[in-house]
């Protein structure tokens, strides 16, 4: 099934999709990346991250000043931004790892406000509120744009499968059920959060640093944003379902291309907020294990309607 999905993925550009509707897919596929990242540490670690805008900026950040203060090609920002963003990671992990349960999702959203002012502050590295801007995009049509996406999708999908089904998976399957329990184990919980932590920020990066090439611009309140960045990436892995490997896919479609439809009616402008708000608020009601958690409990609620 995975194999067929990539398939009809891989032949989409060739339907003769529009420039826009390349766009909204181009997007879709790069916040399924976010949100299967979030996934693994927020979903089957048990850590809920409020701070994936830090490691998603600090990913844009890496190719926007290779480009800017060495004149590289910023696609090499999406493979350098594994290290980077590894070592930040790792750094940022040592302090707020320490911390449980509400206290790491205030610490980690703290983190990302305290990049973005960091960026706005460092005028002479990250250009300030004024941000980094590519003169010379490296193509106009965006088939290529949307393969080199698919591919960090695909990669991002097959590891955290791998990681998810193997010991290490379990390791962060007892450590979100029980992390005293886990610990009693012999397992030793700081490391292996670490490795999730890292792990699920390196893929946020690469996410990142594509956001840089793709849109050509950056600036701290954009790949920093609490709210475009962060929450909404909580949010689709909440409404296509926490701990599933189809669900941030899900999820991306949904936000996106909800987020899209509300804005092009007249006068709503950002009222896409509160409409997220809502179906969360329904999706935590009806179907809190998201839509594809819940798909035969979704699939029972379709029948009775019809009955």
């Amino acid at each position: 099934m995975p194999f067929v999905i990539l398939a009809i993925l891989a032949a989409l550009p060739l339907t003769g999709l529009s420039s826009y509707a390349m766009h909204l897919v181009i997007l879709v596929v790069m916040w399924s990346v976010v949100g299967m990242a979030w996934n693994l540490l927020g979903g089957y670690c048990g850590q809920v991250s409020f701070g994936h805008a830090a490691y998603f900026g600090v990913g844009a950040y890496t190719a926007g000043i290779l480009y800017t203060k060495m004149a590289i090609s910023p696609w090499w920002g999406v493979p350098l931004s594994i290290p980077v963003v590894a070592l930040f990671s790792f750094f940022l992990g040592y302090i707020v790892l320490r911390l449980r349960g509400p206290f790491f999702a205030l610490a980690t959203l703290a983190s990302g406000e305290v990049m973005r002012v960091t960026a706005e502050n460092l005028v002479d590295f990250t250009g300030g509120t004024l941000g980094i801007m590519i003169q010379e995009r490296t193509w106009v049509e965006k088939t290529w744009y949307y393969y080199i996406i698919l591919l960090v999708a695909t990669v991002t999908f097959v590891l955290v499968k791998k990681l998810a089904e193997s010991k290490l998976g379990y390791y962060f399957v007892a450590i979100r059920e029980d992390q005293d329990a886990a610990e009693s184990m012999g397992i030793n919980t700081t490391l292996y959060k670490t490795l999730a932590l890292c792990i699920s920020g390196c893929l946020t990066g690469a996410a990142g640093a594509f956001y840089m090439n793709y849109m050509g611009y950056i600036d701290p309140n954009v790949v920093f944003a609490l709210h475009d960045i962060s929450i909404i990436t909580i949010m689709i892995v909440m409404v296509g379902g926490v701990a599933t490997y189809w669900g941030p896919v899900v999820g991306a479609v949904i936000m996106v291309l909800l987020a899209e439809w509300i804005r092009s009616i007249p006068g709503l402008g950002t009222a896409h907020y509160t409409f997220f708000g809502i179906l969360l608020i329904i999706i935590i009601i009806f179907l809190p294990n998201g839509i594809v958690g819940d798909f035969p409990k979704l699939k029972r609620l379709l029948k009775l309607q019809k009955a």
